[in-house]
C-alpha cells in the first residue's frame, strides 16, 4: 500500500513507472467508449471513496471513470452530509470506517493537516486530489501530456509558468526537480513562492529560474503553463490583484517570445490571465491536458495499490 498526497514522497523511478504505464492504458483504449473495462479488470471489486471539500469538475469526473475503467467502483461522499464537518465525529474515528468499507480514499481538502490526520489513520491508500500547497495529480498528469504533444522527456524542453505562486505551481516545481527539466516562472515581485519553497528550491539540484518580467520567462519556452490568477476561495482584494497581474497575461504578444512551436496548458477553470485568441488557438491543448487526468489516474491508483508492471 502507497500513499499519493505530494510528488516530493515519490521517487523519480516510480513517477516514472506510472508515466510509462499511462502511456501504454492509453494506448490499448483507443477502441473502447469511456466505460469499458481495461482487459485483465485490475481493480475488480475494488471501491474508491471521494471526498470534495472544494470544488471540483476534472478531478470529479476523471477518478470516476480511473477506477470504472479499471473494473472498480466509486463512492462521493459530501463533507458536509458527514458527521465529521459537523463536529460529532473525530478524523481518526471517520478514517477507521473509510478504512473498513473502502479500498482507497482520494481528498480534495482545504487543509494540508487534514490530509496528514487521516494518512495516520487511514488503513487503506489516501490521493490527495488537490490541497491548498499542492496537487499533485494535475502536474504528473501534465507532464504525461506535455511529454505525448512533444514526443521528448520533458527533461529536454523549457517550461515556463506565468502566474500567481499557488498548489498548482508548488507541484510544478517539485516536478522540476524530480524530473530535472528547466522551469522559468513569471510572476509579480509581490507573489512570488513563498520562504519554505524557496528554500526548498536552494536546497535541491534544480534548473528553476524566476522572474517579475513575463517576457523573460517565456523566452525560449516549449510550454507555458498558467492558472486562474484568483483561486478558489482566494480572500484577497480581487481588483488590487489582477491590476498586479495586468502585465502577465497571457496573450499572442507574450507568446511571440517563446519558441514557435511552443504550447499552452491550463489546469482550469480559465480567468482572465490568458487572452481568448490563445485560449482557442492551436497552441492551446487544453482538452487534451483535461482528458489525460483519467489516464494518469489509473496508473497513480494502480501504484497506490501496488499493481504497476
Amino acid at each position: 500500500m502507497k500513499h499519493f498526497i505530494n510528488l516530493n514522497d515519490i521517487s523519480a523511478i516510480d513517477l516514472r513507472k506510472i508515466i510509462k504505464d499511462a502511456k501504454r492504458r492509453k494506448n490499448l483504449r483507443k477502441k473502447l467508449s469511456s466505460l469499458e473495462v481495461d482487459k485483465g479488470s485490475p481493480l475488480k471489486g475494488k471501491l474508491l471513496i471521494q471526498m470534495f471539500e472544494k470544488s471540483s469538475l476534472r478531478t470529479r469526473l476523471s477518478f470516476y471513470l480511473a477506477i470504472k475503467q479499471l473494473g472498480g467502483s466509486t463512492l462521493t461522499l459530501r463533507p458536509d452530509e458527514l458527521h465529521l464537518s459537523k463536529g460529532g465525529e473525530s478524523i481518526e474515528d471517520t478514517a477507521k470506517i473509510l478504512s473498513n468499507f473502502g479500498n482507497a480514499f482520494m481528498l480534495r481538502t482545504d487543509s494540508d493537516e487534514k490530509l496528514e490526520e487521516f494518512k495516520r489513520y487511514l488503513s487503506i491508500p489516501i490521493i490527495n486530489g488537490l490541497s491548498p500547497s499542492s496537487h499533485p495529480t494535475q502536474i504528473l498528469s501534465d507532464v504525461f501530456t506535455v511529454e505525448e504533444i512533444k514526443k521528448k522527456p520533458i527533461s529536454k524542453l523549457n517550461i515556463s509558468w506565468i502566474g500567481d505562486s499557488n498548489n498548482v505551481l508548488n507541484s510544478l516545481i517539485t516536478a522540476s526537480i524530480k524530473f530535472s527539466f528547466k522551469l522559468n516562472i513569471g510572476c509579480p515581485k509581490k507573489y512570488m513562492p513563498n520562504k519554505k519553497i524557496l528554500n526548498y528550491i536552494k536546497n535541491n539540484k534544480n534548473k528553476i529560474s524566476i522572474y517579475n518580467d513575463p517576457k523573460k520567462a517565456v523566452a525560449g519556452a516549449d510550454v507555458i503553463f498558467s492558472d486562474k490568477v484568483i483561486s478558489m476561495n482566494d480572500k484577497v482584494d480581487k481588483i488590487k490583484k489582477l491590476k498586479h497581474f495586468k502585465k502577465f497575461k497571457i496573450n499572442k504578444r507574450l507568446i511571440n517570445f517563446a519558441k514557435r512551436d511552443c504550447i499552452f496548458l491550463h489546469c482550469l477553470p480559465r480567468g482572465t490571465e490568458v487572452d481568448e485568441k490563445v485560449f482557442s488557438s492551436k497552441k492551446s491543448k487544453v482538452w487534451l491536458q483535461a482528458i489525460n487526468r483519467v489516464h494518469v489516474q489509473k496508473s497513480i491508483l494502480l501504484y497506490c495499490f501496488g499493481k504497476l508492471r
